[in-house]
């Protein structure tokens, strides 16, 4: 394979904290399906119909800049030549057990958009190599150190981006490389940059949707090399720090960057040295990071935006052409004009409604685990919820979950197992509670319904977990005989069948009272909205001069 040789586990050092991120952007080589040159198409000039085309790219160069990528809407300009620049790969690797179920319109027919954006440490080029430093990693398997969610809101109001920490310990799912067919088995509480090394970024996808139950329809992937490309096209995005800060140790660690203090315009080598800076940010961890990548990101959606200068032809082609090489994406992303469409949708988000969140997450040692403010955070961007909290009060009833296009069988026909999950910290379990539940189900005309009669859990709310995608109808239907809120009926690995757990929030009555939910987003997100120019990373004092 042209980009990553090593196609087999991250090395027993992946397992150790990190001391430096060994990237930002995609393998390199990864490019199976990419194209060579076409013809050029120029770009005539002078024109009403030029004019026009100018705007168009300037928007695209401004709405793709959130996924670094800038002006993917370029395709104006020598049209198939950009197109071959692309490389393609494989979206999810993963079970389709693992799978998210597909995102459904919501009652006004929109559909929300889901996008990975994957920052690889590849070393699988002297560039990269130079850049990333690190010599004995040459050519290794790649490690996803960057990875956020980027989500548009159905009606396109408004976006989140969410980011997961590299060293974040998840459950990585069963992978086949879809080159080589190889199978790489699950693995259980594995650091998640480890999974780009498993057949590719269709498993960082796989893993992603694993753990947070979000369909995802799309990534884009970019390396070191790509970054400072990017970043040189860009012409300089500027970041500011509280005081001076040198980012390096007596023993080689830290990224080298050097800063005054204030705001200074960065580009090239001095972007990526930002993007990857830990040691002087902060606490000096992955978390202080992302803040920094955060208000990098920020800064670079305003700064395309309000600059001018993109509509000069010339700028907008060095943009395009970076753009277009640096990235790596899936088939559905892979041409021109897929891009471009995307940009078209991401164009319509205002600045002011964008918004950064990091994981909530806390220490597992030198680790970290999603919290329970992780899984709320999951939840609102799964159901569609504006992170910045300006959703119209009745949204809500425009973006309920909507029911599966899987048909329901016969109530009769759909065998529900019913568990008493009502323990709580204080109380415990409710006795009987499953075999009353389903006898309401049985009456109900439920005739498979049956109580477990294993130990009871410990279970907040109600809710009916599913396996696979084609019982999702049918525990859709289990939950809407119960009033239970389709929101409440989640896909899950830990069930073998239709399985109704009786939570904390049902302990009597034969009437289910859907609790409120709390939509705010959780203050351990760390929220940073795109129009924020008071953004100012902390410096630590260790790392001043």
């Amino acid at each position: 394979m042209a980009g990553s040789s090593v196609r087999g586990e991250a090395p027993a050092a992946g397992d150790k904290a990190s001391p430096e991120p060994r990237g930002e952007g995609t393998s390199d080589g990864r490019g199976r399906h990419g194209g060579g040159g076409g013809r050029r198409r120029s770009g005539g000039r002078g024109t009403g119909r030029a004019r026009r085309s100018r705007r168009a790219l300037r928007w695209s160069a401004t709405v793709l800049a959130v996924v670094i990528v800038g002006t993917a809407g370029a395709g104006y300009l020598y049209y198939q030549h950009l197109n071959g620049n692309i490389k393609k790969d494989a979206l999810n690797i993963g079970d389709e057990k693992d799978r998210a179920a597909q995102t459904e319109a919501n009652a006004a027919g929109q559909t929300a958009l889901n996008i990975l954006l994957i920052g690889s440490d590849a070393r699988n080029t002297k560039e990269n190599q130079k850049l990333g430093g690190a010599k004995d990693t040459f050519d290794g398997p790649p490690l996803a150190d960057v990875q956020m969610l980027l989500h548009v809101s159905a009606d396109r109001s408004n976006m989140s981006v969410v980011s997961m920490p590299r060293d974040t310990l998840v459950d990585i799912p069963k992978c086949t490389d879809p080159e080589t067919d190889e199978e790489y088995e699950a693995l259980t509480r594995k650091i998640t940059n480890r999974s780009l090394s498993r057949g590719g970024p269709g498993c960082t996808v796989a893993t992603w949707e694993k753990l947070t139950d979000i369909h995802i329809d799309h990534f884009m992937m970019i390396d070191f090399s790509g970054v400072v490309s990017m970043a040189d096209a860009i012409g300089g995005v500027p970041v500011c720090v509280r005081a001076n800060v040198y980012s390096h140790t007596s023993d080689g660690k830290g990224s080298g960057l050097k800063l005054k203090k204030g705001t200074t315009s960065v580009k090239g080598k001095q972007a990526l040295q930002w993007l990857r800076t830990r040691y002087g940010f902060e606490d000096d961890t992955d978390l202080a990071r992302a803040k920094a990548q955060h208000q990098y990101m920020n800064s670079m959606v305003r700064e395309l935006r309000e600059n001018a200068t993109l509509s000069n032809p010339n700028k907008l082609r060095k943009l395009a052409e970076a753009a277009t090489k640096a990235i790596t994406v899936d088939e559905g992303l892979g041409s021109l004009k897929k891009m471009y469409d995307l940009a078209n949708e991401l164009k319509k988000v205002p600045t002011e409604r964008i918004t950064m969140t990091t994981m909530p997450n806390r220490y597992v040692g030198e680790r970290v685990e999603p919290t329970e403010d992780a899984t709320k955070l999951f939840r609102l961007v799964r159901e569609d919820v504006a992170l910045d909290g300006k959703d119209k009060k009745d949204k809500k009833k425009t973006t309920e979950t909507p029911a599966t296009e899987d048909k329901a069988a016969a109530d009769g026909e759909i065998a529900v197992q019913v568990h008493n999950g009502t323990a709580d910290a204080t109380l415990g379990a409710a006795r009987g509670r499953a075999t009353a539940v389903k006898e309401l189900l049985v009456g109900k005309g439920f005739t498979q319904a049956v109580a477990d009669p294993s130990a009871s859990t410990t279970e907040k709310t109600t809710v009916v977990r599913y396996p696979s995608a084609d019982l999702q109808g049918d525990a859709e239907r289990v939950a809407e005989a119960l009033g239970i809120p389709r929101s409440a009926v989640k896909k899950s690995t830990d069930v073998s069948g239709i399985t109704l757990v009786v939570g904390a929030d049902w302990r009597s009555g034969t009437t289910y009272e859907a609790p409120k939910e709390d939509d705010t987003t959780p203050e351990s997100a760390n929220a940073l909205n795109a129009s924020d120019k008071t953004a100012c990373m902390k410096v630590d004092p260790a790392y001043t001069w």
